[in-house]
């Protein structure tokens, strides 16, 4: 008996390698780091940071010796959501918009962009230390996790002034005491809640709890609005921003103009034959539409990943095509007008960026962009986060 059961001790040891290797092998491809991940994590900038690094230094008034520089596009990641204080430079602007960076060379330059996906801020922070800036920075996980962790994010004057164009469903609040008020106006269509009666009035803002509500004051070095705006989030509210440069910048934007009228909407139908089913986001395509295009017949969209060579040739999506960002403006009369063309990248942030550029100078083709988050095989596979 004692043999047979040393017999068995040594089978089942002998036995635990082969199932180890055999888990091992089996263990689901999403496990392991995404290709376009890893193609993004071989260019990163050597001089990374983290939340809690970038929270001690943004503040309102803002740090001085600390410049936030955000490398997404503007029109579609900057202008809607940004983190407080952050100055738009994006990636491919970063050479006729150098200016903006400061002249002290030795100013706390700290880059973002869309999350550890994205490259557009190790692309700038490399650029930055060759003009001979010595303290960059770049934090990783970008904007989405600021938010995440329960930061307001802030809009851009153009988010405002396009919110007010198009009567979308929102609540601009002024945080500003009334004398100020009555002396310099508001922005049109805001409602005036001081901040320091703010528990007086909340009968002026909205009744559903998800309505976008954007809060403002004086500008940077004005505390109110943020400080409205932590209020409004504990009576419920689940939507808030700040519009952190305030009526100082929405009169140098704007001055006493009135609102433009909304824009057309956009897109005739595409050309190809295909029903496109949209997205959110104007321009947008539905990700589940998307996927099901792509299993049935994927060869009735043009998809140009206009992502950096390096991050092509680690993966994409089969049949795609590489215009990167940079160079979409002078190959933009290569693209057909006769078939739907959808513009893919990592985040949703740079194909976005496209759809507005080729919109704005090809206006006659059918284009459109995922706006999603994805992650791309080397072997022609991808997979759309959710």
């Amino acid at each position: 008996m004692r043999t047979q059961l040393n017999s068995l001790g040594i089978a089942l040891v002998l036995a635990l390698p082969v199932a180890l290797t055999a888990a091992i092998r089996t263990t689901p491809a999403h496990a392991q780091p995404a290709a376009s991940l890893q193609a993004a994590q071989a260019n990163y900038y050597g001089h990374r940071v983290d939340f809690d690094f970038v929270k001690q230094r943004v503040q309102i008034p803002p740090r001085k010796g600390v410049l936030l520089i955000d490398a997404r596009p503007v029109a579609r990641k900057f202008n809607p959501g940004h983190i407080p204080g952050s100055i738009s430079i994006p990636d491919d602007r970063f050479e006729p918009m150098k200016d903006r960076l400061p002249q002290d060379k030795s100013t706390l330059l700290i880059y973002y962009c869309e999350g550890p996906e994205c490259v557009l801020s190790h692309n700038s922070a490399r650029k930055a230390e060759a003009l001979g800036y010595t303290n960059v920075k770049v934090y990783t996980n970008g904007y989405p996790e600021w938010v995440a962790k329960g930061e307001f994010g802030a809009v851009a004057g153009a988010y405002v002034r396009k919110l007010i164009d198009e009567k979308a469903s929102y609540t601009l609040v002024d945080s500003r005491p009334k004398r100020v008020v009555d002396k310099d106006g508001m922005i049109p269509t805001a409602v005036h809640i001081s901040d320091s009666e703010f528990d007086q009035h909340t009968d002026k803002l909205p009744a559903d709890k998800a309505t976008e509500l954007i809060f403002y004051c004086g500008g940077l070095e004005c505390p109110l609005s943020p400080n409205s705006a932590a209020r409004a989030r504990k009576l419920g509210y689940t939507n808030i921003k700040v519009y952190a440069l305030g009526h100082p910048d929405w009169l140098a934007l704007y001055g006493a103009r009135k609102a433009a009228a909304a824009p057309a909407a956009a897109g005739a139908a595409p050309k190809a034959g295909v029903k496109i089913e949209s997205g959110k986001e104007k321009g947008s395509i539905s990700t589940a539409w998307f996927e099901r295009v792509m299993k049935e017949s994927p060869g009735a969209l043009l998809l140009v990943d206009i992502r950096d060579p390096k991050e092509y040739a680690a993966g994409t999506i089969k049949g795609a095509v590489n215009i990167p960002m940079a160079e979409l403006a002078r190959k933009i009369g290569s693209l057909p007008a006769d078939q739907a063309i959808v513009f893919i990248c990592s985040t949703g942030a740079r194909s976005g960026e496209a759809y507005d550029t080729a919109k704005l100078l090809r206006p006659d083709l059918n284009v459109y962009f995922l706006d999603a988050k994805v992650s791309y095989g080397g072997d022609g596979s991808f997979r759309i986060i959710l």
